[in-house]
């Protein structure tokens, strides 16, 4: 092994096709140069939340009021991203990444961070799985002996974009100089490194989806990132294109300064629906008076989270970027025909709601939806885009802030715990993108579920029954959904699915003194070694 460099994950033969010395020296390379900074950042989103604690508000920030004030474009949009009115999202397994990329979307998101859990056969084989589609050597072949089906890419197929992961993450089966690297820094530089020639070559690009930014301070790491790395490989300046999700509060206040930092290298914001919430929660988790209801009234329905959206949509069009909606929880219902045209309905509307309000397309989780989202922007956006549509009025603090109605019940307090112990359950054993009560839940929809319970023990909340809500209610409560869980999945699979692990980890969660940052960073240390 290169000097400094260590992978303390196993080496099976094929992982040699992505972990080559050459692509690891370029991961190392970018982690001396840009982990102090990630570290620097990290400790300031503490300090931030630290910040508001005692009593000081989240705001548009003064110091940058010339970049919001100023008259500035982005660079451009690749011909391949001009229309992107329906992406597919999912993790990097090889029959998703295939069925995908065969969806009719018009892009993939192929995700490394939230849909994925981070074992380490997940992440490398997700790297392997990206490079063949890239080559297009991508597929599964049929078993002989079990009438299996074979996959393999049809001749057009959706424009690739990877999701690494966010900076809070690392990988710590890849360390240099004794440090384990970031996660993000190991998911982009692997990716870029393998596949940036051959994607231009098939007419594309490297692209990527940034999460978790909060600051427009770890935009421009990343900016800085991509321009060392376009240095090291030989490429121009803006050859690397990204979308960034706006799923923090703090990242909302910071849309146009995110533009900015990477005008160079961006091409649109997305609407991260769920890590928002999330977020919401997280970064105002001090004050009693921004609880939210129960999660399922939190839709992008309610005054807060439309604003926040109509803000995105305006922010990216003044700026000539894309604006992309987010993603339904819904999931088609097999064998089921009541309730999937129930959930139809549902993403029907969400994606009527993102369309006539200016978004350039939006996101489904599930092959099954893409041509419910699709009739929608065929409908509502001939165009490729709808780039001139600028939704009136402007966003205010308050607005941003200011919880939506809605009520607190024991049956919300039961999903909650249902959910999180069920996702965090899958999570360990290695999936990052489960259905669950005909949803599709991933890391973000599970934090919004441990962070709420979090919320309503700490403020002491009570429920609509009257109903306080406790440490001994919830710890309760988990003991009733792990029966629950039980039955459902039998004794055996109960046994050995991590279930009793997860109410561990969620009571840890919801019984702290503090809210932790992210459910995955102590979950991870779980599995690190596997």
């Amino acid at each position: 092994m290169m000097t400094g460099i260590e992978i303390k994950g196993e080496m099976k033969p094929e992982y040699r096709a992505v972990l080559t010395d050459a692509a690891l020296a370029f991961v190392a390379h970018l982690h001396r140069m840009y982990e102090p900074t990630r570290q620097s950042l990290l400790r300031a989103r503490a300090d931030r939340r630290h910040w508001w604690a005692q009593g000081n508000t989240i705001d548009f920030a003064p110091e940058t009021s010339s970049v919001r004030d100023g008259d500035w474009k982005i660079s451009g949009t690749p011909a391949d991203l001009q229309d992107r009115r329906v992406e597919i999202t999912g993790p990097c397994d090889r029959k998703m990444v295939i069925n995908a990329l065969n969806s009719g979307a018009k892009c993939f998101m192929a995700c490394l961070e939230d849909a994925t859990s981070p074992t380490w056969h997940n992440v490398v084989d997700g790297q392997i799985n990206l490079k063949d589609a890239v080559a297009r050597t991508i597929s599964i072949e049929a078993d002989p002996g079990t009438g299996g089906k074979s996959y393999k890419l049809n001749d057009k197929t959706a424009v690739l974009i990877c999701r690494p992961r966010g900076w809070h993450l690392p990988e710590a089966h890849m360390r240099v100089d004794g440090e384990e690297v970031s996660g993000a820094i190991f998911d982009f530089g692997l990716y870029v490194f393998h596949n940036a020639r051959k994607l231009i070559e098939n007419g594309s690009g490297p692209y990527f989806y940034l999460p978790k930014i909060e600051h427009y301070l770890e935009a421009r790491l990343w900016n800085n990132i991509f321009v060392t790395a376009q240095s090291i490989l030989g490429l121009p300046v803006g050859t690397i294109k990204s979308t960034v999700l706006i799923e923090t509060l703090p990242g909302a206040f910071m849309a146009d300064e995110i533009l900015y930092e990477l005008r160079d290298h961006i091409v649109a914001l997305n609407c991260g629906r769920w890590d928002y919430i999330f977020s919401f929660i997280k970064s105002l988790s001090h004050d009693p008076s921004k609880i939210l209801a129960d999660r399922a009234q939190v839709t992008m329905a309610v005054p807060f989270m439309a604003k926040y959206a109509a803000h995105v949509v305006r922010t990216c069009h003044r700026r000539g970027a894309h604006a992309m909606g987010g993603m339904s929880a819904f999931i088609p219902v097999k064998d089921d025909d009541a309730r999937n045209q129930t959930a139809f309905a549902a993403v029907k509307a969400d994606k009527e709601r993102e369309a006539n309000l200016g978004h350039d397309g939006t996101w489904v989780a599930h092959p099954g939806l893409v041509a419910v989202a699709q009739e929608v922007f065929d409908r509502l956006m001939p165009g490729a885009n709808q780039l001139s549509k600028m939704p009136e009025g402007k966003a205010t603090a308050e607005d941003l802030t200011t919880p939506s109605e809605g009520t607190r019940t024991a049956a919300g307090l039961a999903m909650n715990v249902n959910v999180a112990i069920g996702y965090i359950a899958a999570w360990l054993r290695g999936q990052g993108a489960v259905p669950l009560h005909n949803m599709m839940e991933d890391a973000a929809t599970a934090e919004i579920s441990r962070a709420q319970l979090w919320q309503w023990r700490h403020h002491g909340v009570s429920l609509d029954d009257g109903t306080k809500v406790t440490a001994g209610l919830i710890n309760d409560e988990i003991k009733k959904q792990l029966a629950i869980w039980k039955e459902a999945v039998g004794d055996n699979f109960f046994a050995t699915g991590h279930y009793t692990e997860a109410a561990t980890i969620l009571s840890d969660l919801v019984t702290a003194r503090d809210l932790p940052d992210f459910l995955t960073t102590p979950a991870y240390r779980r599995f690190m070694a596997d």
